[in-house]
Order: C-alpha cells, then structure tokens, then sequence
C-alpha cells in the first residue's frame, strides 16, 4: 500500500510516463473511491496506460453480469476493481430485465458463455406484495418466502446447469414517505415486504448462493442518496452513480474473497490500544479502561469488539514492547477489563522488536504470518512490521480509541464467507492444544504421550453439512497440503455426486477436548488409479499420527475402488515446503519431477497398514 495519497494531476503523469509506481496508487486510490466520477477517471486512466504495457494477461474469470437492470455502466466499474485486484475477467453482459428467461433457457446465450461466476441482479421495484395492506399476516409472510424462493430457485437451476458460482444480490429498500409510520405495522408496504423478503434469502440461501447485501449498502450511503428516479426512468439504472460504485466495490470484494480467505490472527497491542497509559509507568490503578470517563469507555468498547472477534474464530495475540508480569496483571486484576488471558492463544510482552515477536507467535500457532493482521497506535511499529514482516496486514489505529473499531473494521480482514462450530470454538482448541504441548514437554517416550491423549477418530465421506467447513479448510489451507487446489462450494457440492471421485474428512478429539474437521481427502478414480487430486490437513493435529490414518484410509477406499495403484500428487508453492517428502516417507516412489509438479505412486498391494494410537469409530463410506 504506497504510504501516501497522490491527486489525479500526479496520477495523469505517472500514466504518461509509464512509471511501475502508477499501479500501486492506481489500486490505493480505487480501493478507497466512493464517487461515480473519481472511479471512472480511474477506470479510464487504466485503460490508457494498459495500452503503452506490452505485458499480455489472460482473464483468470469468466464473469456473468445478469439482472433487472441496464447494466451499463456497473460493469465497467465491476471490471476496473477486480483487475486492480490482479482478477482480469471476461464478461458476459444480460439483457435488460431478461434474467430468469436467461436462466430458464438452457440454450441461451448465458450458457455458452460458460460463466465461473454470475452476478444476479434482480429488480427490486419488482418484488411488491400484490394483496391488501390488510390481509393476514401470515399471508403476507408467506408471499416473502415464495418471493424469497423464487430468486433462490433460479440461482440453483442455473447453478445446476452450469456448474458456475453464484452471488445474488437482495434488495434495496424504498425511501418513500408514503405511508407514514404504518409501513412498520404491515408487511404488505413495499419497505417491509422487501425486508422480510431480504431475510429470507439471507437465512434460506444454501452455501453454494452468496448473498450480496444490498439492502445494507443503500442503508449506509443513505437511502435516498442510493436512489435515483430520473437514472431510472432515463436509462434504467440501479440507483445513483454513486451507488453503482458501493454495489461494485463490493461485489469486486466478493469475488476477490472467494479465493482469499479471511485474516486468521489479530495480534495487538496493549498501552494506548487496549487501555489508555503505560501500565510499566501508572499501574493496574491508573491506566484509563472502563466506564468512568468517555475514553475509557471507547478502550472497553474496542475490547468487547475484540472478544466478539475471538468468539467467532479469530485468534487473539499480545504483541507488546512491555513488561511481562505487568501486563499479564492487567488481565488478571482490573475489574474493567472485558478481555481475559484465556481470551489470548499467545502472548508476547517483552523487550524484542515485535517483528521477531510475531514470527514467535505464528511458530506457536503454526499458522502462517500472510494469516497475521497487527494493530498499534504507533505508526513508527507499523513502518517497522511492514519492513521485516511484509506478509503481516498493519493496521494503524491512531491516537483516539473511539475510531479504533472503524479502522480496523475498514479493512475487512476478518470477514467470514461462513461461520462453523470449529470458529466458534477456535480459541479453545488453540488452549487446548498448549495443554497437550506442556503435557508432551512433560514425557520422554511419544509412544506413551500419544497413547495417553486417548484420541478417537471419525473419518466419513463428505456430505452437505460439512460443506461450509471443508471448503473453509480448502480456502485457507496453505502448509500442510498437497496441491493447493482451491474450490468453491459449488464445485464441492459438485462432487458428492460424482461417483468417480472419492472424498472424506477426519475429525479427531482426545481428552483435552474436540479438534474438530481437521482433515480433507478427495481423490479421481482414473483407469485404476487413485489419484490424490487434494490432501489437506490442519497443522494442529501434526505427529498425532492423523497423517498415518489419513494414508490407511486412502489405500483402504482405493482397494475397494478396484484400483491398484495410488498416486499422490505434490505442486510446489512458497509454503507448502513442509509436505514435500510425505509420500517418499510412506514408500511411494516419485513418477514425475518437475520444478512445478512431482508425482508419486504406491502399489495398493504393497502398502502396509500402519498402526497407530487413534481408535477410529468410523470410517468413510460406512453406515453411522
């Protein structure tokens, strides 16, 4: 991120001098744009200065922009911040309000296309409650659900046919004053109706169908700010050009998402971030936290934001030049505090540059430091953070704890496609797994140590209830797996019916508690072969002989597959160093070795099974 604003005039000459530096501001200034007219002067500088690079790009994304709507100009926006975002895309543009004739048909031209992704864009002046303002309203929620169920139907017959993703859009809502005050009584006003209808794609939308929230963009701009009747009546458009520019940026975040999972880490500081003061200078009784003065009020704000973080799957770290003792007594002692050390997976307050910190605290965890955001108040530990630490997200939070939550929130790092039962319990996991390392510092012959977890093991195919977490290990695995092939919900959903393809999960518990889904296999049966297309697994469970289960089971389904031979497949990335040699340890022989791509294969016949201290209860493809 350039580290500071450059105007348009600044821009114009960077474009014209085909200076490397334009691309950095481009993107900084486009993220940050909330105008029609800056956007499209951005959008438009790219194009100029694309035409003086010789450097040839392929779209990576063939996307689908369909709805009730003229959909000019959205698209060019759409198109500008996902290239900014590295996602060129080849688009397929829908006729005006011909969207479920589209889907319908499945000869039209939406099809040949062969989107990876749709947009769906329904007409929200479209969705009213054709009865009386005064009929039951049981009847009225029941027209909500059908309306509701309808949009749905048609993001599944489409995903259906084309195997593509889905982003739906909801509703705005309507800023007419007609009515009054009864338009909160009834739900046959437009406003409630579209509300109610709203709510049910939300808590009826399967996984495969995301939710692009229109309803909150309008009501954050301001609805009538998001209006615009005479665009409507002129040209047909959504709202006001501004309001292009909130849909765009966030159906571009939306995408770009898809294969970036969200930030796992948030490492903080502690003096002038979680309390006001110096806790080595005034002690527990004089920092400022709590509800005796505003700014204490804004720091105890910040830390129920904090805990609201941790409850659903962020992990929470201490990274502080401070005095140990002290600072831990501040979580121990101060009545005021909202954050408790049980609250924290690691805790790092000591005299060392917090850049060597925070590679200590990612070792702890075993998570990745691109998996890091870290918070200060001091834009001097920033600097130093993004120097030696470039892979970790700073956030600068500045001198007043009640702009805290908005800076960090501005950047949208912790935001979940879905919430599973292991995020909720995340921060758990992680203490209990300092347990088990105490314990295991504790004993000298591993046999014994792994025997006393006394784990028991689940091992089953993949069936929907799982979906959201396995494509949520898929999305954010990066160490212990094989080849790093990302897929969507939809394609996963795609493969429980797919009788050549087979996929399971492991979960594990033992007597410190529940580890949760921590391991996902999918393999192609080709010609006899079982081929390992995915092997990922949760660096948490590692040398708990998961690995040994894992193979077990792979050679058990590939002997009832009829195949003979296992091949197991192994593409290179930056961080998956630590799985290159598991397939030699397990005797495969290597096939195929090129610096992007090594292949392995096992005789089934061959494969001795190895025991291990895991009682597992089931297994794959076996009746519960």
């Amino acid at each position: 991120m350039p580290d500071r604003h450059v105007n348009d005039a600044e821009l114009k000459s960077l474009a014209q001098s085909g200076e490397a530096a334009l691309w950095g501001h481009l993107a900084a200034r486009s993220r940050q744009a909330t105008s029609f007219s800056e956007l499209f002067f951005l959008s438009t500088l790219r194009k100029k200065a694309k035409r003086h690079t010789t450097e040839s790009v392929q779209p990576s994304l063939r996307l689908a922009l369909i709805g009730g709507y003229n959909l000019y100009p959205l698209h060019e926006l759409v198109e500008h911040l996902l290239a900014i975002r590295g996602v060129e895309c080849e688009r397929f543009l829908g006729d005006y309000d011909n969207f479920v004739s589209e889907i319908l048909d499945g000869s039209s031209p939406l099809y040949a296309f062969k989107p990876d992704l749709a947009f769906i864009l329904p007409n929200a002046g479209r969705c009213r409650f054709s009865g009386s303002l005064l009929d039951a309203v049981e009847h009225q929620r029941e027209a909500a659900v059908g309306a509701a169920e309808h949009l749905l139907n048609l993001a599944q017959t489409f995903i259906a046919r084309s195997g593509a993703a889905v982003i739906l859009a909801n509703l705005a809502l309507p800023g007419d004053l007609d009515l009054g005050s009864f338009r909160s009584r009834t739900l046959g006003a437009d406003w409630s109706f579209r509300k109610a209808v709203n709510l049910e794609l939300g808590l009826r939308a399967p996984a495969e169908v995301q939710i692009c929230d229109l309803e909150f963009l309008s009501a954050r701009r301001g609805i009538t700010a998001a209006e615009d009747a005479r665009a409507w009546y002129e040209s047909k458009q959504l709202g006001s050009p501004d309001f292009l520019v909130d849909v765009a940026q966030e159906l571009s975040h939306l995408i770009a998402s898809r294969k970036q999972g969200p930030k796992k880490v948030l490492a903080i500081d502690l003096d002038h971030t979680l309390w006001g003061g110096v806790i080595a200078e005034d002690g527990v009784e004089g920092i400022e936290l709590g509800d005796s003065s505003p700014r204490g009020e804004a720091f105890k704000a910040f830390q129920r934001y904090l805990l609201a973080l941790s409850e659903r799957g962020v992990l929470l770290a201490v990274c502080s030049k401070n005095d140990h003792a002290r600072a831990v007594e501040v979580f121990e002692k101060h009545p005021e505090m909202v954050l408790r050390l049980e609250h924290i997976a690691a805790f790092k307050a000591n005299w060392d540059p917090k850049s060597d910190n925070l590679q200590r605290i990612a070792d702890e965890l075993r998570v990745g430091l691109d998996s890091f955001v870290f918070a200060d108040d001091n834009p001097a530990e920033i600097e130093i953070v993004r120097q030696f630490q470039p892979q970790v997200e700073g956030v600068l939070l500045g001198p007043d704890p009640a702009e805290f939550i908005g800076r960090l929130q501005a950047g949208r790092h912790f935001e979940p496609r879905n919430v599973t039962e292991e995020d909720l319990g995340r921060t758990a996991q992680y203490r209990q797994e300092r347990r088990r390392t105490e314990l295991a510092a504790s004993v000298t012959d591993m046999p014994a140590y792994l025997a006393s977890l006394e784990m028991r093991g689940t091992i089953k195919e993949f069936d929907s209830l799982d979906l959201p977490r396995i494509a949520q290990l898929i999305a954010r695995s990066n160490q212990f797996n094989l080849t790093t092939v990302r897929r969507s919900e939809t394609e996963i959903q795609g493969l429980l019916r797919r009788p050549d393809y087979s996929c399971f999960t492991m979960r594990l518990e033992d007597r410190f508690g529940d580890s949760g889904l921590i391991s996902v296999v999918i393999a192609k049966i080709e010609g006899g072969v079982f081929v390992l297309d995915t092997w990922l697994m949760s660096c948490r469970v590692l040398k708990r002989q998961v690995e040994d289960e894992i193979m077990n089971e792979i050679f058990r389904l590939a002997e009832i597959a009829g195949c003979a031979t296992v091949r197991g497949i192994y593409l290179p990335t930056a961080k998956n160093g630590i799985v290159a040699g598991i397939y030699e340890e397990f005797g495969f022989m290597r096939t195929e070795d090129s610096a992007a791509r090594k292949e392995f294969e096992l005789k089934v016949e061959t494969y001795q099974m190895r025991s291990t201290k895991i009682r597992v209860t089931r297994r794959a493809y076996e009746a519960s």
